[in-house]
């Protein structure tokens, strides 16, 4: 069965109405990200945010597929998600679609864009800032994706994966109620 653009819109607006959102009132607005939607699950063989570079490898673009980890807080915060897909009820209805900033971490974006980027931390020791640390990923460089095992400690839910969802998927709870679980995991083939 091929994809067509009707499976598409129905998948999102199911996704909108089971989450308590809309999808954008622009009617143009919306053709272009339902296109850009199915143009993506039709390339990568799963839906990548349509606002998104992704890369054909399901580990790196974990997160924008659609709809992204980024989405609910973008709908809490701003009233809409970074690509303006799904909107509250207020957006919906005033139609005054509000500017969302990028909420993807850069070290994600370089990966999809594979890109050098330059990340700071400045340790402290007891207190005194010491020497700041730079990691570099240069372009052409494949970073690995390290998944982990993340527990829900609301409901129980389990995902296998580089970092936790921003918002667990059954029970809306924030990113900071997933828990690393430590295990060897063996796969055999």
């Amino acid at each position: 069965m091929s994809l067509t653009l009707e499976t598409v819109r129905k998948r999102a607006e199911a996704d909108a109405k089971n989450n308590g959102y809309y999808l954008i009132p622009q009617t143009e607005l919306l053709q272009m990200f339902l296109e850009g939607l199915k143009t993506n699950e039709e390339r990568f063989g799963y839906p990548v945010c349509p606002c998104r570079l992704g890369t054909g490898n399901i580990d790196t673009d974990r997160d924008i597929i659609c709809p992204c980890d980024y989405r609910d807080p973008d709908v809490a915060q701003y009233g809409a998600c970074y690509c303006r897909l799904y909107v509250n009820k207020t957006v919906y209805e005033s139609q005054n679609l509000p500017e969302v900033p990028e909420r993807r971490p850069p070290e994600k974006m370089a990966r999809a864009y594979n890109t050098a980027t330059t990340q700071q931390q400045t340790p402290t020791t007891n207190g005194t800032p010491t020497k700041p640390q730079t990691q570099i990923t240069t372009q052409g460089q494949k970073a690995k994706v390290e998944k982990n095992l993340w527990y829900c400690k609301q409901c129980g839910y389990v995902v296998y994966r580089e970092d936790p969802p921003y918002v667990c998927p059954i029970c809306k709870a924030k990113q900071e109620m997933f828990t690393k679980i430590d295990a060897n995991i063996e796969f055999k083939g």
